[in-house]
């Protein structure tokens, strides 16, 4: 099937075309005519598969047709909520590409970057935003943002919002928006907790699943390499130097292991860079580019930082460190083997991870390749420790929902944003809430919100 049978408009099957794309994915045949009639949507995809042109091109399509509602400056009428910053970037960036002939208004709205810019373009009247939740509960806290007037609604990437703790913030969000809209809500896996979202906010949703509930993606090759837990970076960076190994992400699960490793590989020589949630933007879309460019030949990340990443012919993944949450392992691996390109996934396994390993096979549905590499065979007698998180030594590191959840904490509260103290609220139509809670990880989950007389709001 091509392009030009799903109903898509002229002007969007040339930008289309122009980006190289004769037919259309799986996901993008089966979901575009169903957004295109006006549907609520479930649909589940692996990353990679073409989702958010799933979504973008009808999106755009939708508002483009009734436009003529909305002279002059027109309101926000497209929500794209996604889990983190490098995603909504990923995503505005392929709303202005496929709008290219017809420019919709777009904006993005995340943490970790300063807030004043960010209400200067929603003055600037975007039609879409993309959006983390916590920031942009920032901005309705600040009454900086009207969501009064939205018509299409965007989860993607959902099972991942919910693996990091945004629940609450989604149920807030929701209670702002119209009652009547458009609802896509895009997900990996089909959890209870995602069906139970689903069922809470979608109308008569038509069902699209690509993907069998957390498969691995069908062109990357797998293998576990057994390796002492001592021993693991030494043997990374041999595959690296001796070419086994070419450009690679590599999966830690705690951020000061991502920067230990990055500073240990730097070290033996190798161009390395690190991406976690405790590096700034600028510094994360740096460390991005230096890998695509090909000035950096290891790019450590978690779980977080890597969602959303898409990196055209990424030949390795490299899982330093297994997964805590079993269906990460999937997520990771699919950031090679896309787009019809082959990869290979390799995780370098310790006798401390045996049970994650089982876990992972089971999950799988069969056993993955295993490979001793010469030189780095385990030793036997070394006997499994439990798998401890710590930031330094006798100091626990906090479990972070989706970075490090290997037993459940409360995220740290952290004092209140400086602009949060200083900014006046703009005179735009929301509701008044309080920010009460805040998660350690800025920008991606950022504040909690509820609703409270502007009289205590201004005592917090």
């Amino acid at each position: 099937m091509s392009f030009d049978r799903l109903g898509l408009t002229p002007e969007l099957l040339r930008a289309v075309a122009d980006q190289g794309y004769s037919e259309p994915t799986p996901v993008q045949t089966e979901a575009i005519p169903l957004v295109l009639a006006g549907r609520d949507l479930l649909a589940g995809a692996q990353t990679g598969t073409g989702k958010t042109a799933a979504f973008v091109l009808p999106m755009l399509q939708r508002l483009h047709a009734s436009r003529d509602r909305h002279p002059g400056r027109s309101p926000i009428r497209a929500l794209v909520l996604t889990p983190t910053r490098e995603l909504a970037l990923q995503v505005e960036e392929s709303v202005r590409t496929y709008g290219a002939a017809r420019p919709v208004r777009s904006t993005t709205i995340y943490g970790g970057v300063g807030f004043d810019p960010q209400v200067r373009s929603l003055r600037a009247g975007p039609e879409i935003v993309v959006a983390t939740p916590g920031r942009l509960l920032d901005h309705v806290s600040q009454r900086t943002i009207d969501l009064g007037r939205v018509e299409i609604l965007v989860l993607d990437e959902a099972d991942r919002m919910l693996d990091m703790g945004f629940i609450r913030d989604i149920r807030r969000i929701l209670a702002l928006l119209p009652a009547r809209r458009q609802n896509l809500l895009f997900s990996a896996t089909f959890s209870d907790e995602i069906r139970s979202l689903a069922a809470g906010i979608l109308a008569d949703p038509a069902y699209v699943q690509i993907a069998r509930r957390n498969t691995a993606p069908e062109l990357v090759s797998q293998l576990v390499v057994p390796v002492d837990r001592e021993r693991k970076r030494e043997l990374l960076s041999h595959l690296v130097r001796s070419g086994r190994i070419g450009q690679a992400l590599v999966f830690t699960r705690t951020k000061h292991g991502a920067n230990r490793l990055a500073e240990q590989l730097t070290k033996d020589g190798l161009a390395v860079a690190a991406i976690h949630g405790n590096k700034s933007q600028p510094q994360r879309v740096r460390a991005l580019a230096d890998l695509k460019a090909g000035r950096v030949a290891v790019l450590v990340a978690t779980d977080i930082a890597a969602r959303g990443i898409d990196i055209d012919a990424l030949p390795h993944v490299v899982n330093f460190e297994l997964p805590m949450v079993t269906e990460d392992y999937v997520h990771r691996i699919g950031r090679t083997g896309r787009a019809g390109t082959d990869g290979q996934a390799i995780s370098l396994v310790c006798v401390d991870e045996a049970r994650l390993l089982r876990d992972i096979e089971r999950l799988l549905g069969r056993p993955i390749p295993t490979e001793m590499v010469a030189g780095f065979e385990p030793d036997r007698t070394i006997r499994p420790q439990p798998i401890r998180l710590r930031t330094a030594p006798g100091r626990p590191m906090p479990a972070h929902r989706g970075e490090a959840p290997n037993h459940p904490a409360r995220p740290p509260v952290r004092p209140q944003p400086r602009h949060l103290q200083a900014s006046r609220p703009s005179t735009v139509h929301g509701a008044s809430v309080r920010v009460h809670e805040f998660a350690a990880l800025p920008g991606e989950r950022f504040a909690r919100a509820g609703r409270m007389p502007s009289a205590e709001r201004a005592r917090d």
